[in-house]
């Protein structure tokens, strides 16, 4: 299935690992150049050599941290001095900490919302002038599970992801006449690092082994496993193409059957 990417430029955020590497390189597999962006400059350009051997036509890289305003002015400004436009933009983040309601202060919901959704709403700004001109824009934000049911011990993630959402579903609402679609990802237990360490944490927490608490996962999964990252990211190049113009407003679980709603 050729998904009309080629030609395409597109946006990561966080792509040196997990998740936001793996959609990296599913997006530039089907031809899309690719600017990323991570605050770890090392395993950042480690990351581009990757995608690059993946199959991707052209990546750059911008060292960045998105929770502030002046690192996503630098990663927008560098994606149109480099590139000349962003057609497909991917918002993604790595979690905030671990703790039930009453664990943290006001500067960690401060840094958690600048993290989870300052970030996807000033990413978000910079692409769209772009995206009504050529009326044309594909805006996809990795999120969680947790923003649909929420997970114990996550209560950051679970209020600022559902925040995103609620931003996204109404951006959908604004730009789907101008050709542009936004539509959310909701990753559940997928093999990456960032699951690996909230494991530890947990583990620790409750003096079990990290084993303990990836098999309890694996027990609440109809599938029986975790996710890999390559599931999702498919996903992710699909809301990207030109075959899912129709689709917009979404939240899409990618969990394996583990939330329990009906919608």
């Amino acid at each position: 299935m050729d998904l009309g990417l080629k030609g395409r430029v597109a946006l990561v955020a966080a792509a040196s690992r997990g998740l936001g590497r793996a959609i990296a390189e599913a997006l530039g597999a089907e031809g899309a150049a690719l600017i990323i962006c991570a605050r770890n400059a090392e395993a950042l350009e480690a990351a581009r050599r990757g995608i690059i051997d993946a199959g991707a036509p052209r990546a750059e890289a911008v060292v960045a941290d998105v929770s502030t305003a002046a690192g996503v002015r630098r990663v927008i400004d560098t994606a149109l001095e480099r590139m000349g436009r962003v057609d497909v933009l991917v918002t993604n983040a790595g979690g905030p900490p671990t703790g039930r309601s009453d664990a943290h202060d006001w500067a960690a919901w401060d840094q958690a919302t600048a993290l989870l959704l300052h970030s996807a709403i000033e990413l978000t700004r910079g692409v769209l002038p772009g995206m009504r001109s050529r009326r044309w824009g594909r805006i996809i934000n990795v999120t969680s599970i947790a923003a649909k049911q929420p997970v114990d011990g996550l209560i950051l993630s679970n209020s600022i992801r559902a925040a995103v959402i609620g931003y996204a579903r109404t951006v959908a609402n604004e730009e789907a006449a101008q050709g542009i679609t936004v539509n959310n990802l909701l990753p559940g237990y997928t093999r990456t690092e960032r699951v690996e360490e909230l494991a530890d944490a947990l583990a620790r927490a409750e003096g079990v082994a990290p084993s303990a608490i990836t098999g309890r996962w694996e027990s609440q999964i109809p599938a029986g496993r975790l996710g890999e990252p390559r599931e999702l990211a498919a996903l992710a190049a699909f809301l990207a193409s030109e075959r899912a113009s129709y689709i917009t407003g979404q939240s899409i679980a990618v969990d394996g059957g583990w939330i329990k709603n009906l919608l």
